[in-house]
């Protein structure tokens, strides 16, 4: 089947993705993209970045014009133009064209909605103001930089704690803003487990940045009204839960997205409980002409089958590609969405792909995890850095479930490598024998990805049981003995309270020592060294296990 005509509503990722495709595969059909805005295929990911003078201007995020596509796909994109309604039975679409108030129908064979989403809004008291902004497409930031080109903005309060808001929070303190950052959670970046997030907030508090976690705003109130030592706020003062009164000369809100889905809503097209359009694996909704594609839409999410909302653009454009193929007679399969995705903060980079642990526990799914902390590349060559690493695996099977990684650097590479394998069905006992690129500048002979396939295997194995971060403080110290394998130096700079030293060097000699009544859980630095005596330890009768991540882990999550 060629359609005739194909009707694209919104024009970034998914939706520019699936025109490009169909003109690709076919010359014939008539292809129109309604977008709203005054931009079509722009790169809103780089938002954040021209906030803080990295990209020099808001017109670099712009990768095509109508004309650029009209001359190059014979693409039809008419910009600051709405789709107001769907008439499936008729196969139209009711458009108005913002510029002239104009309102027409235009007929479909095939219609895509690829409408994104729409920042949150919640109904916090105080949340329209002058000052308030969202980061969502270039009229925000068009908006945004003659704010905060005023002399006297200065304080910056930034709500939210996930992509959006970090990556604002970076750039604002670029600016030499003071920055605070609030979160309604216990943790920044939700799809890291609490222990890896743990990390960002420590990377934020280094660089003055001040975090109120577990805090939601109670209400924005005007600037009129208060004083400070220093100057009444532009903004607002923004007032948490917990009392504290945050003066704010310019407020971000990154509060989360919400799936643009009113015209699928009122054509009575299904939507999934989660509020996204709900589409089967060929990305077709409840109307066999209509697709759906990006941050409107529900995905299944590939570890767990549970329905997810996951507004990303390498999957929407993607999801464009496929719905293309699919429209003009293939047979594309979206198999689902790992959630891979990588953030900077600062000297950070910041990764994950796959499940966390919340998520395995959520879905009743058994899992396994393991905590490193490899380098970068080989030890012996200057300049590397460790990067903490996480590992969640079936227990029976070995089949990698998920991945995080925190570190200075080569956290991107080795994510990419663990998605590769995720996507691949791989098990752990395959990432031990992947076949990685070494050179001392780049890895090590064990790659971190390598190493991390060993632990895990040794778990599968029995050669290893491991204890978590999270379960040290519920240990009954009358039965269990913690013992730190550390050297007197490593000890010397904190330990874990009422445990035990002997550095591993003087365990065989003082082996004597240790109760073999009571169970054993080592520690050392990062895991490595503990191992080592857990091992010992288990060969010579006693019941040890590995405290998984070491010091660096328990210390991140903890203090």
């Amino acid at each position: 089947m060629n359609p005739r005509t194909l009707v694209i509503v919104g024009g970034v990722a998914g939706g520019m993705s699936a025109a490009a495709r169909a003109r690709r595969l076919n010359e014939e059909c008539e292809i129109i993209v309604f977008e709203r805005g005054p931009h079509v295929s722009f790169a809103n990911c780089g938002l954040p970045y021209v906030v803080g003078g990295e990209i020099a201007h808001p017109q670099d995020l712009v990768l095509q014009t109508p004309q650029c596509l009209r001359e190059r796909f014979n693409l039809d994109v008419r910009v600051r133009t709405e789709v107001t309604a769907i008439h499936r039975t008729l196969r139209q679409v009711r458009v108005r064209d913002l510029e002239t108030g104009r309102e027409y129908d235009q007929p479909y064979d095939d219609l895509v909605l690829s409408t994104g989403a729409s920042p949150l809004r919640p109904a916090i008291p105080g949340i329209d103001q002058p000052g308030h902004f969202a980061v969502r497409a270039i009229p925000d930031i068009e908006q945004i930089l003659p704010w905060l080109h005023h002399g006297a903005t200065r304080r910056a309060v930034v709500v939210g704690g996930g992509y959006i808001g970090l990556e604002m929070a970076e750039q604002l303190h670029r600016r030499g803003l003071a920055v605070t950052l609030v979160e309604a959670l216990p943790q920044v970046m939700a799809p890291l487990d609490p222990e890896m997030a743990a990390w960002l907030h420590h990377e934020l508090r280094a660089h003055d940045v001040t975090l109120y976690l577990d805090d939601p705003v109670a209400a924005f109130e005007k600037p009129a009204a208060h004083t400070a030592a220093d100057g009444a706020p532009r903004a607002s003062v923004v007032v948490l839960r917990s009392g504290h009164r945050l003066p704010a000369d310019v407020v971000v809100l990154g509060l989360g997205v919400s799936p643009e889905t009113r015209l699928a809503q009122s054509a009575g097209l299904l939507l999934g409980k989660l509020g996204g359009i709900r589409v089967n694996d060929r990305l077709q909704t409840s109307d066999p002409h209509i697709w759906a594609v990006g941050d409107v839409i529900e995905v299944r999410d590939a570890v767990t089958g549970q329905w997810s909302l996951v507004p990303l653009a390498g999957p929407a454009n993607r999801q464009g590609r496929i719905v293309a193929d699919n429209l003009l007679g293939g047979t594309s399969r979206y198999a689902g969405t790992w959630g891979t995705a990588v953030l900077r903060l600062f000297s950070l980079t910041a990764a994950c792909t796959g499940a966390n642990e919340k998520a395995l526990r959520l879905a009743d799914r058994p899992c396994e995890v393991i905590h490193m902390h490899p380098g970068s590349h080989a030890g012996y060559y200057p300049g590397a850095q460790p990067i903490a690493l996480k590992i969640l695996f079936a227990p029976h099977s070995g089949k990698l479930l998920g991945a995080q990684a925190v570190g200075r650097d080569g956290v991107d590479k080795r994510i990419d490598v663990l998605a590769t394998a995720l996507r691949a069905g791989m098990t752990v006992r395959d990432l031990a024998e992947l076949e990685l690129a070494y050179a001392p500048p780049f890895g090590s002979a064990k790659d971190p990805v390598n190493l991390a396939g060993m632990a895990a295997s040794n778990v599968l194995d029995g050669l290893a049981q491991t204890v978590q971060w999270h379960e040290i403080s519920a240990l009954d110290l009358r039965t269990t003995l913690l013992l730190d394998v550390r050297s007197d130096e490593e000890r010397q700079e904190g330990a874990l309270p009422n445990s035990m030293h002997i550095p591993l060097p003087q365990l065989r000699a003082r082996v004597g020592e240790l109760p073999k009544d009571r169970d054993l859980v080592v520690y050392c630095q990062s895991g490595q060294r503990s191992y080592f005596a857990s091992r010992f330890l288990q060969q010579k009768g006693f019941r040890a296990r590995n405290l998984t991540g070491s010091y660096l882990t328990w210390k991140t999550a903890v203090i």
